[in-house]
C-alpha cells in the first residue's frame, strides 16, 4: 500500500485529487483531523509517513511544506506554480518527451503543470523542438476557462444565485501580462521571449480551450497546416492522454464549433490544427481540474510508482 498525504485537501485541486483515490485498493489515505489541518507539527509527521504527498496549497504555503520533509523516501507532486521553473524539480508533462516520462519515473520532486500552461505547451513545445517555431519567435496565445480554475473564492461568486451581471459573460484579465503560468510557458518551451497571453474565464464550471494562432509568412519556411498536423501527430504517437484530432476537425466539429467543456471530468487532452495556408490555428482542449490539475497530479503519481498510468482515471 502507498502511504498518500494531501497537503491542502480542502482546496479545489486536493478535493479533485482525493475523489480519484478512494476507491484505489493499492492507496491508503493518510487524513490529518480538521482542527489540525493547519498544524505545522501535524502536517510535518503526515508529510514524512507518507510516501507520496501531493501539495495542493498557495505558493508560499508549498514552499514552506517542502521544508518540512526529512524523510528521503518522501516524494513530493507540487500543484502550486511554486517549482514549476526550480531546475531542481521535474515538469510533470509525461507526454512532452521520452526524457519528460523518464525524469518523472525517477523523481523525489514534481512540479505539475498549470492548467492554461498544459494547453500551451503541448502545442508550442513539440513546434519549437522541430525547429517550426525559432526560440524568439513572438507568440501569441488566447485561452477560455471555465470559473472552477480560480478557486473557492471566484466560484462561490459565480455560483451566487445574486451574482454581479458581469459574472454572467466571458470576462479576460490578467491584462497587464503578469499571468502565472506565463514563465512555465516560456521556459519549459525554450522561448527566448514571454509569451503573449490573454485568458478569459466564462459562466461554465469547468473545461478550456487554449488557442495558439500562426501566421504562416513570419516562419521560417513555408508551412501548411497538414505539415502542422503531421508534426504534431508524431510527437504524440502512442500517447494515453494526448490525441490529436483529425486535420480540419470536420469529423468531430460538423457545427464548426469548438466547446470548451466536452472533456470536463476526464484526463484527455486533445490537440487541434485549424485555419489554411495563410493562417494556421492550434488548439487544446483539456479539462483545467482535469488534465490540467488532480488528473495529471494522480497520472504523475501512477507513473512515479512504475504502474500503468490511467490507474484511477
Amino acid at each position: 500500500m502507498t502511504k498518500v498525504f494531501i497537503d491542502g485537501k480542502e482546496g479545489t485541486t486536493g478535493l479533485q485529487i482525493f475523489d480519484r483515490l478512494p476507491k484505489r485498493n493499492d492507496i491508503e489515505i493518510l487524513l490529518i483531523d480538521e482542527e489540525k489541518r493547519k498544524d505545522i507539527n501535524e502536517r510535518k509527521r503526515l508529510i514524512n509517513e507518507s510516501d507520496i504527498t501531493f501539495l495542493c496549497l498557495p505558493d508560499a504555503a508549498s514552499r514552506e511544506a517542502v521544508t518540512l520533509v526529512e524523510n528521503p523516501n518522501t516524494r513530493i507532486i507540487d500543484a502550486s506554480t511554486a517549482h514549476r521553473t526550480n531546475p531542481d524539480w521535474d515538469y510533470g508533462f509525461a507526454e512532452l518527451s521520452k526524457a519528460h516520462r523518464e525524469a518523472i519515473a525517477n523523481s523525489k520532486r514534481v512540479a505539475n503543470p498549470g492548467c492554461y500552461a498544459s494547453g500551451f505547451i503541448s502545442l508550442v513545445y513539440p513546434l519549437v523542438q522541430a525547429g517550426v517555431l525559432p526560440a524568439d519567435y513572438p507568440v501569441i496565445s488566447h485561452a477560455v476557462s471555465g470559473y472552477s480554475g480560480g478557486g473557492k473564492k471566484l466560484i462561490a461568486q459565480v455560483e451566487d444565485e445574486n451574482k454581479a451581471k458581469a459574472l454572467c459573460s466571458p470576462r479576460q484579465y490578467a491584462l497587464t501580462q503578469s499571468h502565472k503560468h506565463i514563465p512555465e510557458m516560456q521556459k519549459i518551451c525554450g522561448l527566448t521571449f514571454e509569451p503573449m497571453f490573454n485568458p478569459i474565464v466564462d459562466d461554465y464550471y469547468a473545461g478550456m480551450v487554449v488557442s495558439v494562432p500562426l501566421i504562416a509568412r513570419t516562419l521560417p519556411k513555408k508551412y501548411t497546416p497538414a505539415d502542422i498536423h503531421a508534426i504534431l501527430s508524431e510527437h504524440y504517437a502512442g500517447q494515453r492522454f494526448v490525441k490529436v484530432m483529425e486535420l480540419g476537425g470536420t469529423e468531430t466539429l460538423p457545427d464548426g464549433f469548438l466547446s470548451a467543456n466536452d472533456l470536463e471530468g476526464t484526463n484527455d487532452m486533445q490537440l487541434f490544427v485549424f485555419g489554411n495556408d495563410d493562417r494556421i490555428l492550434l488548439c487544446s482542449r483539456l479539462d483545467n481540474l482535469g488534465k490540467g490539475a488532480s488528473g495529471a497530479a494522480v497520472q504523475n503519481m501512477n507513473i512515479m510508482l512504475g504502474i500503468d498510468e490511467a490507474t484511477g482515471l
